[in-house]
């Protein structure tokens, strides 16, 4: 639950640096990949963070040289830190995918072997609609556009929750309205 939380407060914008980073990266990303093969954009993505800490290593050394201090490495707290994955954190992650890649894979047969036909008439419909999207827009575009999304979408939806109430009134006005304009042209053909 700690992960959907934090999750919600990225996409909330709760912390707006932490929020700016993921989505301006994430799009840098996305758009980059645009135009430049994945091998590319990874090549030049781990080059540019190479050339970063290098620098700040170097600016470090330099300034401890002048200041004549003894600080130590600048990044002595990052390489102390254990990555090392541990067996039951493996385990646990790979028995998660597999049991989703197992219903995935369990409810594939069941439509393509046709288990329901109203089951596996939907999903050929759906198939079908994801023809003419593939051919109105490419993946990514479509990546770009839900990653848009995901940020914005919940922001405008809580600053304008209100107006969404507002309009629930309003289209229950109109439909009462609608139902009273119907009724009275039953009434008005059968006279």
């Amino acid at each position: 639950m700690d992960r959907h939380q934090s999750l919600l407060e990225l996409l909330y914008w709760r912390d707006v640096r932490s929020s700016g980073l993921l989505f301006g990266c994430s799009l840098f990303l996305l758009l980059s990949l645009l135009s430049c093969s994945i091998i590319s954009v990874l090549s030049y993505s781990t080059l540019a963070l190479l050339s970063v800490t290098v620098s700040f290593r170097t600016y470090r050394g330099v300034l401890q040289a002048v200041q004549k201090s003894d600080e130590g490495h600048p990044f002595k707290q990052y390489l102390e830190k254990d990555v090392a994955l541990s067996k039951d954190v493996v385990q646990r992650h790979s028995d998660a995918v597999l049991s989703r890649i197992d219903g995935v894979l369990k409810e594939l047969r069941r439509l393509f072997l046709v288990e329901d036909l109203i089951d596996s008439l939907k999903f050929a419909v759906f198939l079908w609609v994801l023809t003419y999207v593939g051919a109105w827009f490419n993946g990514l575009t479509l990546l770009i556009l839900g990653l848009i999304g995901a940020f914005s979408g919940p922001v405008v939806y809580e600053k304008h929750q209100v107006m969404g109430h507002g309009c629930e009134k309003t289209c229950s006005v109109l439909l009462s309205v609608l139902c009273n304009v119907h009724v009275s042209l039953v009434l008005l053909k059968r006279t």
